[in-house]
């Protein structure tokens, strides 16, 4: 009894210590909010860090030439508003003396930055809505182009699981600094297919997200001779240029632009979204007599080609000029539009929901 007593005593004893060890002064960061979003669009920031000397936010956030002040509280958290005025939905990052911060109350994975949507009414085409919903997921692939294993992300429809249905391919590629995580995050892709379904806008189909950062040529072997087979040999779907289509932003433009002029047999519908080849640059004279060549060719092996463009202010607009002017010199059939907005996220949302019901029809 007295040897169960101690060991007792011991137990209580180390359990005592282990409650002291972990004990911990509250903070105002246990109760903090970080982002909040006001009904004019405009978003507060917070972060506590009571022993900075400077903090601020970044991001496409921020509109261009609006620089945010942020105001130390006593109780060290920090505070700013950015003075936004559109519905969309934005990456963030703090800056800490200089350095920059994720936000740590942020929930959010596999994106470069923490994203905050602005959207007050709650009813834009981007957001999740109450309607049926697809799957999205991680895929892995052997790659024998790199000779390692690489990743996608894929969405396919509401209902598919339970099908038969082989379905028609979206293949749809992010930008220069980001990865495959890009589109189903900060861009909805999966949402924006959600609602289009829904509403009757789109047929069913399934979109592949590849992680376009490395090299252009050999993205296009790797996405020609891996991706592409990978998804026909583990996916429902119909395996013949009229049920491909694709479409990249800026950096995944380009590869757009590779992918779909060297391999025109393969694909039925092309979307090259705020990009062309830099203007005066060498690719041109590279390209030209190979346009020159196949563009008979590619005016009957492609049943839509249209270029997207982010207004005047989008960075690539003067090169989609030059490349489009290629186009037209050789006789090579193609659409445009163009919407306010410059290079961002806002523009490319409002590309997929304008491309997706052109597909497939």
């Amino acid at each position: 009894m007295k040897s169960k007593a101690l060991l007792l005593g011991a137990c209580l004893l180390m359990a005592g210590s282990v409650s002291a060890q972990f004990q911990r002064t509250p903070t105002p960061n246990d109760t903090l909010h970080s982002v909040t979003v006001n009904p004019d669009n405009t978003v507060i920031f917070r972060l506590y860090a009571p022993d900075a000397k400077s903090v601020n936010v970044s991001g496409d956030i921020v509109p261009w030439g609006k620089p945010t002040t942020f105001t130390k509280q006593a109780n060290g958290v920090w505070e700013g508003k950015v003075e936004n005025d559109k519905v969309g939905a934005f990456r963030y990052n703090f800056v800490v003396d200089g350095m920059q911060v994720d936000d740590p109350k942020a929930l959010f994975a596999g994106s470069l930055k923490p994203v905050v949507d602005v959207d007050p009414a709650g009813n834009a085409f981007w957001q999740m809505k109450d309607v049926p919903h697809g799957a999205t997921a991680e895929i892995y692939y052997k790659s024998s182009t790199f000779n390692t294993t690489r990743r996608a992300h894929i969405w396919t429809p509401a209902g598919y699981e339970k099908g038969t249905d082989k379905l028609p391919v979206l293949y749809l590629i992010h930008g220069g600094g980001d990865n495959d995580y890009a589109w189903p995050n900060v861009g909805r892709a999966n949402f924006i297919m959600d609602n289009l379904l829904a509403e009757g806008k789109i047929v069913p189909m399934i979109v592949v997200m590849p992680d376009g950062s490395v090299d252009t040529d050999k993205f296009t072997d790797d996405m020609m001779n891996d991706l592409i087979p990978y998804i026909e040999n583990n996916y429902r779907v119909i395996a013949d240029a009229q049920h491909r289509a694709l479409a990249g932003l800026s950096m995944g433009g380009l590869e757009t632009l590779n992918v779909s002029l060297l391999h025109y047999k393969s694909f039925a519908y092309v979307f090259p979204l705020s990009t062309g080849w830099f203007e005066g640059s060498d690719l041109y004279a590279q390209w030209e007599p190979y346009l020159k060549e196949h563009a008979a060719e590619m005016n009957k092996a492609f049943k839509v080609y249209k270029f997207f463009m982010g207004g005047e202010e989008d960075i690539a607009y003067k090169n989609c000029i030059a490349t489009r002017a290629s186009f037209d010199k050789f006789g090579i059939k193609h659409e445009y539009s163009e919407m306010p907005g410059g290079h961002t996220w806002y523009v490319w949302r409002h590309n997929l929901r304008d491309l997706a019901p052109l597909c497939f029809r």
